[in-house]
């Protein structure tokens, strides 16, 4: 019965040596192409990027995670675009589209209203009402291909209205976001 049990142990070996090859193989060939399908993703069609600073409280926070993507983007009111104005920082930004070409904005400090075209924005993103004018004096009508950005935090945000930054041309934004990733406890869409 031995002789039996050995035979039947040596036949076994082979084929759970097969198996675990197997199972090895098929863990590898699944991480690979994870790994695949996220450089792909990042390199064409997103990308991550951190929040700094506290410009669009309450809406986004130091340190959040964002995914965001320029894939067939075109800038509208509303929209949080990170951008990169390396004659203001060399990290990218995080703010709120608020008029595209060809629109003018005016801002009301005394009762702290955003104007776009005459019409008064609401505005239920903003964490209190716009009083501080930076370089703001007067309306400005915005150019072709640029966009007015102001931050979500409007009284501790450096944003268009300052000249630093002033009207951004549409070819410094890196993106629309669209997804917060982390924290994971706030992980959502962005509207």
């Amino acid at each position: 019965m031995d002789e039996k049990q050995e035979l039947l142990n040596d036949q076994q070996k082979p084929e759970n040596d097969r198996k675990k090859n197997s199972d090895l193989f098929d863990w590898l060939q699944c991480i690979v192409s994870a790994l695949v399908f996220c450089i792909l993703f990042f390199t064409f069609i997103g990308r991550t990027v951190g929040v700094i600073g506290s410009s669009m409280v309450p809406t986004l926070e130091q340190g959040d995670r964002l995914i965001v993507s320029k894939l067939f983007y075109e800038p509208h009111y509303g929209d949080i675009v990170v951008l990169r104005k390396e004659s203001f920082m060399a990290e990218p930004i995080v703010k709120r589209v608020i008029a595209t070409e060809g629109q003018t904005v005016d801002i009301d400090f005394t009762e702290g209203i955003v104007y776009v075209d005459g019409v008064a924005l609401d505005e239920p993103y903003t964490n209190s009402l716009t009083t501080d004018p930076e370089d703001f004096t007067e309306p400005v009508t915005v150019p072709e291909g640029c966009v007015f950005v102001m931050g979500d935090n409007r009284n501790r945000s450096t944003d268009s209205r300052t000249e630093s930054i002033g009207c951004v041309d549409e070819r410094l934004i890196l993106g629309k976001a669209y997804v917060r990733m982390l924290p994971l406890n706030k992980f959502g869409y962005l509207y």
